[in-house]
């Protein structure tokens, strides 16, 4: 591995565990930087759905990784919470999220880091500086919606609105969000008619829009001119929300900026170095159009 600090660099290996991820732009965005960098990255796609056990594979799957001698993983839906048990540490956002989607593996340990809501808060600064915070829905509160909750309280969110297909899990968030965050900040609804209404934005954190799961996530319907809508899902970067909230007028934010966000976020973890973002998300929409 990279012996940071050091002039000796040998191959560092990082990699990604999840489901479906057979079209990721992840592993081209860090091994693209690595170079950029001069250092000599291989980043290693570990996709669930190749594997007869599924998301059961996980604890060897990382027991591997760490005796591999990987510097660490991305880790994506649906591992982002089951990850947490197999782990020697958690940082305090991860642990305050309650979810992890990067681990870095230093003397012999597995640290787990959560870079989902500083990037996601990355993207939405970059595509709407002028977003109204007054009055925000979120619909989905699972690895990467609980990450993202806290990032928007912390960006200046001033009403929080859960949704989940599971209230209760939306409920319990929301409970730990008014601890944390002070009552009145935030609540769960089971109703995303009635969660809309008077909103200023909505952010989307769903799996629903994904290559493999296409469809909306609320009917088209609700969606007004006076509603910014904040997507999670980058492939297809042109959700099925994302043109619905278009024709109905609305500003948006696509999934892309947060996947370069949380991507900038991982590779400091992973090598120590910081990264170039602009280069970074250069390079991601230069390979979207090759794909397109």
């Amino acid at each position: 591995m990279l012996l940071l600090g050091t002039t000796e660099m040998t191959k560092l290996l990082c990699g990604l565990i999840g489901a479906g991820i057979q079209r990721s732009l992840t592993p081209a965005m860090q091994e693209a930087e690595a170079l950029a960098q001069g250092l000599r990255l291989h980043y290693q796609l570990i996709d669930l759905d190749r594997t007869p056990e599924g998301a059961a594979a996980l604890p060897v799957l990382l027991s591997a990784a760490r005796t591999m001698g990987f510097a660490g993983l991305n880790i994506t839906y649906p591992c982002k919470q089951a990850v947490i048990p197999l782990l020697d540490e958690l940082s305090d956002d991860a642990r305050a999220m309650g979810a992890v989607n990067t681990v870095v593996f230093r003397a012999g340990r597995a640290v787990g880091h959560n870079t989902d809501g500083s990037g996601w808060a990355w993207g939405l600064r970059r595509a709407l500086p002028q977003a109204d915070l007054s009055r925000v829905v979120l619909l989905g509160v699972g690895g990467a919606g609980s990450a993202i909750a806290h990032a928007a309280l912390r960006m200046g969110v001033g009403e929080l609105r859960l949704l989940d297909r599971e209230p209760d899990r939306a409920r319990e968030l929301a409970g730990a969000l008014a601890a944390r965050y002070g009552d009145g900040c935030v609540r769960a609804d089971e109703s995303i008619d009635t969660a809309l209404t008077g909103a200023s934005g909505l952010i989307h954190a769903t799996p629903t829009g994904m290559a493999k799961l296409p469809g909306l996530p609320l009917p088209a319907a609700l969606l007004r001119p006076d509603l910014w809508v904040s997507e999670v899902v980058y492939f297809p970067l042109e959700t099925e929300l994302l043109r619905a909230a278009r024709a109905a007028g609305c500003r948006v934010a696509d999934g892309g900026g947060m996947a370069v966000g949380q991507a900038v976020g991982a590779f400091e973890l992973f090598t120590g170095l910081r990264a170039d973002a602009t280069r970074m998300q250069a390079h991601f929409h230069a390979m979207l159009v090759e794909r397109q």
